[in-house]
């Protein structure tokens, strides 16, 4: 019945919606398939339903011992449940090893001689450096229903009168000593207690919505995990453990439930009645992975980027090369480590300067169009939005416009987000290796003098159309991945766009701490 209902909503959805919507809509799904075939394990956004641990109930009982047969009320409260925790990490560059259902753990039950539950251990969750986590809202269908909506619909649904339902309430929120659960719904006490109880609860539902609509989950990783942001005692005394930092609270676990100790009055010496644990707290985020790339390649498809991030890397980045389009499906982050310009001797240890490069898929005309969605569309684009530098790489040999594709390229990333194509520093013209031998006055052997100033006069031209429309600074390279030349020149300046964008924000961190 839940599935054909939900079949049914989702059927009004769609019927409400155009056309065009509706055939962008499977347009992006199809892009998303194809981004995940092969196996492929890459996953840059995802939607999580997180639920705190749920507490322990708590335990009706009396205390028994020699020469005692009638003691005190002695039942213990149950444990509180775990609540979750995410922490960023950089050893993780994908959200396919975060599950989509978490849930806490539960507290454990009370038990009697004033034995109280143990608390729920803590859920801590590891997702990559650089996620975005948004809590949907409340009028999004998407958010997984909390513990009243599910409660009302599963009474709705199943056609309850209102003594059952009230029945059904009262047995999921207490517990009874055996052979007094209806003795003690007749008593005037429990009466008082359940109401006061049930004032609570509707103030806990409020208190949660408010905190919804009002201060909804957001969160933005761009930094890994500091342990010591954890509120602790630099002087503490030794052999004392300090409490260990778990990441950032998601999903607090629910309270444990209350022994009947909790409820002895003047007119009830002998409650034998207890409360269940809590349900934990119920979100559902929207995490979307950004990845933290110091610079970002963009190119149309089969321009060699992936060719070129193998030579940058020295091999080490694991990408996939051949020669048709869209062999990139996924964005593939490596590392150039440079070698130190200080002199040395050759014994002496010194520490690389290293820095990250983004390959990702090609970019074609209308890839951001929010209804053309054309190729593989631009959510992968999502892993350069941080990125300080962006370089263009574009095919250099005779059978390609290099400005007619810079154009293209420009146009796409100003409409996925503006201003992004103002971060371009340098244009990589690959495949220079081509130029003079795909010349018509060139010989096979060896390109003439006539087809090598051609190809001159083409760097030219490609060189005054960077300097009219991206700008003065913008420097124009050819290269030749495949036989990995000139590519020192390469490196040396995407060095330079990388130590000059971190000590921005070195300054700006300073700026801050000293404000």
């Amino acid at each position: 019945m839940f599935i054909h209902r939900a079949f049914c909503s989702s059927a009004r959805r769609f019927s409400q919606r155009s056309e065009e919507e509706i055939e962008a809509y499977k347009r992006r799904r199809q892009a998303e398939w194809k981004r995940k075939q092969g196996g492929n394990t890459f996953l840059d956004h995802l939607i999580v339903t997180v639920r705190g641990g749920k507490g322990g109930d708590g335990c009706a009982a009396f205390h028994r011992e020699k020469f005692k047969p009638f003691g005190p009320p002695s039942g213990g409260n149950g444990g509180r449940g775990g609540s979750v925790y995410f922490l960023p990490t950089p050893a993780l560059t994908t959200l396919s090893t975060v599950p989509s259902r978490i849930r806490g753990h539960n507290g454990q039950h009370g038990k009697g001689t004033w034995q109280n539950g143990k608390a729920g251990e803590p859920l801590v969750i590891k997702i990559p450096v650089g996620t975005v986590v948004r809590e949907l809202g409340r009028k999004d269908p998407r958010r997984a229903r909390d513990e009243w909506e599910s409660e009302e619909e599963a009474m709705v649904a199943e056609g309850l009168t209102t003594a059952e339902r009230i029945e059904r309430m009262r047995e999921k929120r207490w517990l009874h000593y055996p052979g007094y659960g209806e003795s003690n719904i007749e008593r005037d006490d429990f009466k008082e207690v359940e109401a006061s109880m049930y004032k609570l609860e509707r103030e806990r539902r409020l208190a949660r919505r408010r905190r919804l609509d009002e201060n909804p989950i957001f969160l933005d990783l761009d930094k890994e995990a500091d342990p010591t942001s954890s509120t602790e005692a630099d002087n503490a005394p030794l052999g004392i453990r300090q409490p260990e930092y778990l990441g950032h609270l998601i999903a607090k676990g629910g309270q444990g439930g209350l022994g009947n100790p909790t409820f002895v009055s003047t007119s009830n010496r002998t409650p034998r009645y207890a409360t269940r644990g809590h349900e934990g707290e119920r979100v559902t985020l929207f995490l979307e992975l950004k990845l933290l790339a110091d610079i970002g390649l963009v190119g149309m498809p089969n321009a060699g980027k992936s060719t070129l991030l193998r030579a940058l890397t020295g091999g080490r980045a694991k990408t996939d090369v051949a020669g048709y389009a869209f062999t990139t499906l996924n964005p593939v982050v490596g590392i150039v480590q440079s070698r130190p310009t200080r002199a040395g001797h050759h014994f002496d240890l010194y520490e690389n300067f290293r820095f990250t490069i983004a390959d990702n898929p090609g970019l074609i005309e209308n890839s951001a169009s929010p209804f053309a969605h054309a190729g593989l569309g631009h959510s992968f684009l999502r892993a350069i939005e941080r990125s300080p530098a962006l370089v263009y790489v574009v095919d250099f040999s005779i059978d390609v416009d290099p400005c007619e594709a810079i154009r293209i390229l420009k146009t796409e990333l100003d409409t996925y987000q503006e201003g992004m194509a103002s971060r371009i520093r340098m244009v990589v013209a690959n495949k220079a290796d081509l130029v003079a031998s795909q010349s018509p006055s060139s010989d096979t052997s060896s390109p003439s003098a006539e087809a090598i100033e051609e190809a001159k006069g083409r760097l030219a031209r490609l060189e005054e159309f960077v300097r009219t429309e991206l700008g003065e600074d913008v420097i124009v390279i050819p290269v030749s991945a495949k036989y990995r030349m000139n590519l020192r020149k390469v490196v040396a300046l995407m060095k330079g766009y990388v130590e000059e964008a971190r000590e921005e924000k070195l300054a700006a961190r300073e700026a801050a701490e000293a404000a």
